[in-house]
């Protein structure tokens, strides 16, 4: 008899694992939809508090909505709009790019071969980038497909926004620990927080290192500030996917002194913008180990794509809510170090600073 409720947790234990095998299965296959999901339920994060402020200022909820709705669409927009204007540029522009690479490769050639360095047959003009902005353009998703894709994002955050008021009463319906609701609140809370302040220094980066680009002269500069903007949300290796196409025109334009100065403006950014998030969030307890953020990065990047990769943080942070909710993997936090977001309890600060991990953005 004693041994019963150690095998009913060992059959609840696989029988769980079972059901997670399934369903990592399942969102592969159903990629497409679950990142319209996913991507819809950040944007209500964002757009959630504006809402919840119109409503305080005695807007209903429909038309508290539609005011935001309004709003972002015009903002998607004019994004849109200095995207394609400036990878229209880019591409009127493709002949002078060509000459420019033809040249760049030419004295780097001649430096590999000062220094002994023998280069074979490969000459500069081999490089056809016609060619490489042909196999993009062949990959990229068509217009017509991103237009319904972004229909389908707007449709499902719209109805989101609406139900969002309704949340908290429903789980408080279904659980009558006062506890669980507690930590789910708070960590709602950060949730949120965390998408909002990731969302706003991403623009203020995103849009000091397009003025920078602009006012240095480089290529597409709004357009690698948009591509900032977006891939800053990747932990760690955003910024520096983001900052290579500007490094790219930089060197074809300056050579390696424009590399230098698109670097320098890299690390200054980074510094000037990151360093306060950090700040920001260690006054929260928002602390989550470097391990923890970089396998989120590549499983939600191998289920969702570049969506999973771009909102991989706050999609971990979802499913460790859910795991805490349950009796039988509320100890999977512990393991993986997270447990205090849920207890609002300090993680240590000489722990951070033995092991020397970073926390995540």
């Amino acid at each position: 008899m004693a041994d019963t409720p150690v095998l009913s947790r060992s059959a609840s234990t696989v029988f769980f694992l079972a059901v997670a095998v399934f369903l990592i299965i399942g969102i592969r296959a159903i990629s497409y939809i679950a990142t319209i999901i996913v991507v819809s339920l950040i944007l209500t994060m964002i757009a959630y508090p504006a809402v919840k402020a119109l409503r305080s200022r005695g807007l209903s909820g429909t038309a508290a909505v539609g005011a935001v709705t309004v709003a972002a669409c015009l903002a998607v927009l004019l994004i849109c709009y200095l995207v394609f204007f400036s990878f229209e540029s880019l591409i009127s522009a493709l002949p002078l790019y060509q000459r420019e690479l033809t040249v760049r490769l030419s004295e780097l050639l001649a430096v590999l071969e000062r220094f002994g360095f023998s280069t074979g047959s490969f000459s500069p003009s081999s490089i056809d980038l016609q060619r490489v902005v042909g196999l993009l353009s062949s990959s990229a998703i068509g217009l017509a497909d991103l237009l319904l894709y972004l229909f389908f994002i707007a449709v499902t955050t719209i109805f989101m926004l609406l139900e969002a008021p309704r949340v908290p009463a429903r789980i408080r319906s279904i659980t009558d620990r006062s506890e669980s609701v507690e930590a789910f609140s708070r960590m709602s809370k950060y949730l949120i927080d965390f998408v909002i302040v990731r969302t706003e220094a991403n623009l203020v980066h995103g849009f000091l290192f397009g003025a920078f680009l602009w006012v240095m002269g480089v290529h597409g500069a709004v357009l690698w500030g948009v591509l900032t903007f977006l891939l800053a949300y990747i932990p760690y290796i955003g910024l520096i996917i983001a900052a290579l196409p500007a490094l790219f025109f930089a060197w074809l334009q300056y050579g390696l002194w424009g590399v230098v100065l698109v670097i320098a403006a890299v690390v200054v950014l980074n510094a000037l913008v990151e360093n306060p998030i950090f700040a920001h969030f260690a006054s929260r307890r928002f602390d989550i180990p470097a391990l923890v953020v970089i396998l989120s990065v590549i499983f939600w990047g191998w289920a969702l794509g570049v969506a999973g990769m771009i909102f991989a943080v706050p999609l971990t942070l979802i499913v460790l809510m859910a795991v805490q909710f349950s009796d039988d993997w509320a100890w999977m936090n512990t393991v993986l170090g997270v447990d205090h977001l849920f207890k609002g309890e300090q993680k240590p600060r000489t722990a951070s600073k033995e092991t020397g991990a970073p926390t995540a953005r």
